[in-house]
């Protein structure tokens, strides 16, 4: 399968889609459709649509060319203190969220399946300078919930809170993400 810059694919085994933004020998950074760049191996996704030329006319393709060359002064927008931070990124730790293939896991693996994943995207929200992260875990008894406050007390550079009740009822919490920590 020949992947290029544009095609829109599919995350294989999670429910991930977006447009390929870079290629980088077998890595592959998509664009979800969230706006987050993800780095995913080239044999964890897999094409749904090619980016065809056939898309767009060339009258379309030569406005913006003329466009893009035409000098612009760079518009400064101040940006408020409170709008830099949002939006937050979203992860679902519901286990049919994460994988389709949880029948024969026991409750052991489904918890460090979904404490491995909080993990992971707290990795990638760190490394991407991305301030909140908000961790849907659900209400049940409350095991994941224990685990993963448990995790994020391990971190020196965050901060979390129940998230808001209004927006994700009980069963989420919000991570603030110091990002100037040495």
């Amino acid at each position: 399968m020949h992947l290029t810059i544009g095609d829109f694919v599919s995350v294989l085994d999670e429910d991930i889609n977006g447009y390929i933004t870079n290629i980088s020998g077998d890595t592959i950074t998509i664009e979800t459709d969230d706006g987050f760049p993800m780095d995913f191996q080239s044999s964890e996704v897999i094409k749904t649509k090619s980016f065809s030329s056939n898309v767009f006319s060339n009258d379309d393709i030569n406005a913006v060319i003329t466009e893009k060359e035409q000098s612009h002064k760079p518009k400064s927008v101040k940006v408020k203190p409170k709008e830099r931070n949002l939006p937050a990124m979203k992860v679902d730790l519901h286990i049919h969220q994460i994988t389709t293939k949880n029948k024969h896991m026991s409750n052991f693996d489904m918890l460090n399946l979904q404490l491995d994943t909080a993990r992971h995207k707290l990795e990638f929200a760190i490394k991407k300078r991305i301030q909140k992260v908000v961790f849907i875990h659900g209400v049940g008894e409350g095991v994941l919930k224990t685990e993963l406050e448990y995790l994020l007390s391990r971190y020196d550079n965050v901060k979390y809170y129940a998230a808001d009740y209004q927006k994700y009822g009980l069963g989420a919490t919000e991570v603030y993400i110091y990002q100037n920590v040495k």
